[in-house]
């Protein structure tokens, strides 16, 4: 399956991919602090699990920064 993921095509070899196992194959070591966007909407950490992803979405993951 081919996603675009903050505007870069990544290809993966999974048929389906939730948010959650995204993110495990993404960045399994920082999974704190982010937030996913799916079209513009951001999705809730709660629906992650079974929120199945398609090539037509437009993935967008934010992680959160310290700075000021």
């Amino acid at each position: 399956m081919e996603l675009l993921i903050n505007n870069q095509k990544k290809q993966f070899a999974q048929e389906t991919l939730t948010i959650q196992a995204l993110l495990d194959i993404e960045s399994p070591q920082k999974q704190k602090g982010i937030a996913v966007a799916i079209n513009n909407t951001v999705i809730p950490k709660t629906n992650w699990d079974s929120f199945l992803l398609n090539p037509s979405h437009q993935i967008l993951i934010i992680s959160a920064t310290q700075g000021g």
